[in-house]
């Protein structure tokens, strides 16, 4: 049996949001395989659902910059909030936002563009890192572009124009105004900062996670004693409702509750008298799937469950 460690109950606690004893279980019952156990959580219904990949645990901006018919949209991380307010950092995030936008999305050919000063942004990165006194990293970026229509941007909890903590784009095809394309790609972005969905269809959903609630589904149901047949329809009825609930042109618009995003953007078009389509989004959160340190907790964790904590590199 795997030696489960302080540590890695506090990393499955944080993650899962279950409890100490509960998320020690897990990692015995599952050789402190984190995955298996994450998943051993759900199937028993102890982990807390917003508990995932989608916690904010890191700081620093994410940029949004829309020229055109083009958008895009970056990821610039820090250590420590009171970074992300600095003038240096945030000039920095803007000016990179802007060279996407006119260059491309990859971070590694980014990384290689050169700013107003004449420095490549890996360059002036290294030299913020030490001047600001904290570590700092480029981590992410896309652009979107449409032949004809609107790129429309949106900032969530904005620090500054352009700079916040969610940014999200909409790329959206069609003859109609600007005006009516700017007031339904805000009202979409604003869902999509809210709703979170993992894709602009369902036919996009990551098959290897709906391979993965398709096994905790067919748990949970075999749990329930039913019929093979019953359990095979609870388990595609699961997967079904997974399907809508994550892609976005099939979620219940945030703003009513009750109309699907397709249906919003049919009607637009309607109302606008020319066919407007959905094309493809951005939503960048800044930090998703970064885990922060948290100080003291492990050895809570070990004075509590008697957990050996692991030796310190």
């Amino acid at each position: 049996m795997a030696d489960i460690t302080a540590a890695m109950v506090k990393d499955l606690r944080e993650k899962s949001g279950a409890g100490m004893m509960d998320c020690k279980k897990a990692l015995s019952e599952n050789a402190g395989d984190m995955e298996q156990a994450m998943d051993w959580l759900r199937t028993k219904g102890l982990a807390a659902a917003a508990k995932k990949s989608s916690r904010t645990a890191a700081e620093g901006l994410v940029g949004v910059a829309v020229s055109g018919t083009k958008g895009a949209a970056v990821e610039v991380n820090s250590e420590t909030d009171f970074v992300a307010k600095n003038d240096q950092f945030q000039s920095f995030v803007r000016e990179v936002t802007q060279i996407a936008l006119a260059t491309g999305g990859d971070v590694e050919a980014l990384k290689t563009q050169a700013m107003p000063s004449g420095k490549t942004v890996e360059e002036v990165l290294t030299n913020n890192v030490a001047t600001i006194g904290e570590n700092q990293s480029l981590r992410r970026s896309r652009t979107l572009e449409v032949s004809k229509g609107a790129v429309v941007p949106y900032i969530h909890n904005a620090a500054a124009p352009g700079l916040g903590k969610i940014g999200v784009l909409v790329a959206l095809e069609s003859e109609a105004s600007d005006g009516v394309l700017q007031t339904l790609g805000k009202q979409l972005a604003m869902h999509i900062a809210a709703a979170f969905p993992k894709a602009l269809n369902e036919a996009d959903l990551d098959e290897s996670e709906i391979e993965r609630e398709r096994a905790i589904a067919t748990e949970k149901a075999a749990e329930s004693g039913k019929p093979a047949d019953i359990i095979a329809k609870m388990v595609e009825g699961g997967i079904a409702k997974y399907r809508k609930e994550h892609a976005l042109v099939s979620q219940l618009f945030v703003m009513d509750g009750k109309t699907k995003i397709s249906d919003v953007v049919a009607k637009a078009g309607k109302d606008a008298g020319t066919e407007i389509k959905l094309v493809d989004y951005v939503r960048f959160q800044l930090g998703e799937g970064i885990e922060k340190e948290t100080s003291d907790f492990a050895a809570e964790v070990a004075a509590a469950s008697g957990v050996p904590q692991a030796p310190q590199a």
